[in-house]
């Protein structure tokens, strides 16, 4: 009897094992290799960066009513009166399903793109501010610019986000919630990396090791907190930034709401800026 007591017990803890563990299958050298693509997880050959596939975007357009003014011929006779047509809701697709790097571009991963791109970055990287706050391979790329990310993300094969997917992405399939994880702030500590330390945030003065924290639905990793992240947009009053959305190891609980946006200078390096990639079967 206590062998199968253990025997079940071992099975439901391997069952409760985090699922964003699990290896991908998926090897994937191409977008146009995507359309035949359905797994939840692939890894990226050009870059060995996991990725997670982030579904379609399903919108719901209510009921509208409109007014169709009536209607003369050229000789003044009324040919139809004005009248009110009731448009019916529908659903329409915001975004097709893409992939997603699991983790931020990590400072080895980016390390490997300068030593195998034929391609050479606007100015050098100051390698003593990198490893000033992450100091392995295994921690976020930061001080690059927009430039430097889109270069990266070029040389992959992939490109960065727009910022309707990533916070698409980021709410992990929740809905109207301000976090990444929900609506519960004190669960802060145990999803990102911001000011101060607590919980499973035990790094004050640096970024985090990729993957220290719990994912969100998606299987997405520090989507918020230890870096702001890089997106294609310019926001449309200011044509002359990018979006920059996550917050960062820096910044108070506020800023790591999904809401809320940063814009900066694409030239910009700093210490908390990173960025991570996607890519579509229709890129």
């Amino acid at each position: 009897m206590r062998n199968v007591i253990w025997v079940l017990t071992l099975a439901t803890f391997i069952g409760c094992q985090d699922q964003t563990n699990i290896q991908p299958q998926d090897i994937i050298n191409t977008a146009k290799e995507l359309k035949e693509i359905t797994a939840k997880k692939i890894t990226w050959k050009k870059d060995a960066a996991k990725m997670a596939r982030i579904p379609e975007k399903l919108e719901m357009i209510p009921e509208t009513k409109e007014i169709i003014a009536a209607a003369y011929n050229e000789f003044g006779d009324l040919v139809s009166p004005k009248r009110e047509v009731i448009i019916p809701e529908k659903t329409v697709k915001a975004n097709d399903t893409f992939y997603m790097d699991v983790y931020e571009v990590t400072v080895g991963q980016f390390k490997n793109f300068l030593k195998e791109s034929s391609s050479t970055l606007d100015r050098p990287i100051n390698w003593n501010k990198v490893y000033q706050y992450s100091p392995s391979d295994e921690h976020p790329m930061i001080n690059v610019s927009w430039h430097d990310a889109t270069a990266y993300a070029k040389w992959a094969g992939k490109r960065l986000p727009t910022e309707k997917e990533w916070e698409f992405a980021a709410r992990g399939g929740l809905i109207g919630k301000e976090y990444s994880w929900g609506d519960d702030e004190s669960q802060a500590r145990n999803y990102a990396n911001y000011e101060g330390v607590g919980g499973k945030d035990k790094w004050k003065e640096s970024t985090a090791p990729i993957g220290s924290f719990k994912p969100n639905g998606y299987g997405l990793f520090d989507i918020t907190g230890n870096v702001w992240e890089w997106c294609q947009d310019s926001p449309e009053s200011d044509k002359d930034s990018k979006v920059l959305l996550g917050g960062s190891w820096v910044v108070t609980t506020n800023l790591l709401r999904l809401p809320f946006r940063n814009f900066i200078t694409p030239s910009v390096r700093l210490s908390y800026l990173g960025f991570r990639c996607v890519v579509s079967k229709s890129d």
